[in-house]
């Protein structure tokens, strides 16, 4: 059975970075497609970035380009969320997700319902 642990985050000031990572296990990481996602409080989980087996496609929402780096190590079993110029707005839960099979391009990568895996989360909180 596939598992998903991330680990980081935690707080940090505006303008400030952070990184957030995680660690799968139980089965070939190379495999797998990965997506990071979010969910304030209050709010619908949305689509952080996403990154292809061999990490030579990558997307990004809006609201993270160009501030946030999504990387894989697939020797490591892990994938990475790095997060520079951070601001209050990306204050939130933090998941990592395996993307199933059978879809491609920016839709499948954003949309949760195509992920068959996911961590318990994380918190970032970005302080004023």
């Amino acid at each position: 059975q596939v598992q998903l642990e991330e680990s980081g985050g935690g707080l940090v000031q505006a303008g400030g970075s952070l990184s957030v990572s995680c660690a799968i296990s139980g089965s070939t990481f190379g495999n797998y497609r990965m997506g990071w996602f979010r969910q304030a409080p209050g709010k619908e989980r949305e689509f952080v970035s996403g990154i292809s087996r061999n990490g030579g496609i990558i997307y990004y929402a809006d609201s993270v380009k160009g501030r946030f780096t999504i990387s894989r190590d697939n020797a490591r079993n892990t994938v990475s969320l790095h997060m520079n110029s951070l601001k209050p707005e990306d204050t939130a839960d933090y998941y990592c997700a395996v993307l199933g099979n059978f879809c491609q391009g920016y839709e499948c990568y954003a949309d949760s319902a195509k992920y068959d895996y996911w961590g318990q989360g994380i918190q970032v909180t970005v302080s004023s």
